[in-house]
């Protein structure tokens, strides 16, 4: 299939989402740009609603439905944030959220997510809870899929508009992490949309390579993800969004676990911002490819989010000499 996708898509999901979602801060970085040899801006969506960019898809596509359409309840299959960016949507337009998680969900992502007011259903795997949606989605709840949805693109692709008007100028590299393909395809739409030059590298880690895996059969490919990267770990891309990713991607950079602890702990302690390896993984690969940036160019690297335990981070650091 072709992306289906469009900058006005995007721009109208702006509109419609104003004043509902965090401006997130975008800013120049002096720590990453002196370790990296170029003009390093960082948009840290860390500090998003929610803790991620999943809340910008959310409320595009929950106020997109009808009063009847709320009133039934949505229900998603989500063991990350999607689950807990679903939930504090759904709570907000007065809607019941029902998540259908994996029973190997971290518990903080569960907590996090009945906080935010869903009501979490275990399930085996992710088999099983999709099933189960689907069988939700007959009865009369609206099914949210977490990255395979033309208004949830949309409205991740409004974190694009606003690094573009936020940078100070124009850029040569993004750099964005890749789990199923949702958030990348959304950026891709805004920033290719607006300036057909930039290059944008996508960002997996080994053990969550599952749009990698896919481009490389041409067709989605069911993985079990091991990376501690677990918002990366969607367990298949889709024909939509390997569209997106074929259509707007310079390269995928795969970077080991070891490699994003690194960064969270770096981040932390110089940026003073807390990120989830999904987000640290993106400023590894810049690393990775720091050979490649020319004098003058002008980099981002999108910080997607911040869900993690810090007792995990301490684990992982263990684990990793880090």
């Amino acid at each position: 299939m072709s992306f289906d996708v469009t900058l006005a898509d995007v721009q109208a999901a702006a509109t419609r989402i104003a004043g509902k979602v965090r401006r997130t801060p975008t800013f120049h970085s002096a720590g990453l740009s002196a370790r990296l040899g170029v003009e390093t801006w960082v948009k840290v969506e860390a500090l998003q609603l929610g803790g991620s960019f999943k809340v910008r898809g959310c409320f595009n596509r929950l106020m997109g439905l009808s009063e009847a359409e709320l009133k039934r309840g949505v229900v998603t299959v989500s063991g990350g944030n999607h689950a807990i960016a679903l939930s504090l949507v759904a709570r907000s337009l007065g809607a019941r959220a029902l998540v259908l998680m994996p029973k190997a969900t971290p518990e903080l992502n569960i907590a996090l997510t009945r906080q935010m007011g869903g009501e979490v259903e275990l399930c085996e795997d992710s088999v099983e809870a999709f099933a189960k949606a689907d069988d939700h989605a007959r009865q009369g709840m609206v099914h949210v899929h977490s990255y395979d949805d033309p208004a949830i693109i949309a409205g991740h692709g409004t974190l694009g508009l606003e690094l573009a008007t936020d940078a100070g100028g124009r850029l040569d590299h993004v750099f964005i992490s890749i789990g199923g393909g949702g958030f990348s395809a959304g950026v891709g739409a805004a920033l290719k949309g607006l300036d057909p030059a930039i290059r944008i590298h996508g960002v997996e880690t080994e053990g969550a390579t599952t749009m990698t895996q896919a481009l490389e059969a041409g067709k989605p490919v069911s993985i079990r993800p091991t990376s501690i990267a677990r918002t990366l770990g969607a367990p298949f891309a889709t024909e939509r969004t390997m569209a997106a990713a074929r259509q707007f991607l310079e390269e995928i950079v795969v970077v080991p676990d070891a490699e994003a602890v690194a960064e969270i702990v770096w981040t932390l302690q110089n940026g003073r911002v807390l990120l989830e390896p999904a987000a640290a993984c993106v400023v590894a690969a810049a690393l990775r490819r720091k050979e490649m940036f020319r004098p003058g160019e002008r980099i981002c690297l999108v910080l997607c989010g911040s869900n993690v335990a810090l007792d995990d981070i301490t684990r992982w650091r263990a684990e990793y000499g880090v």
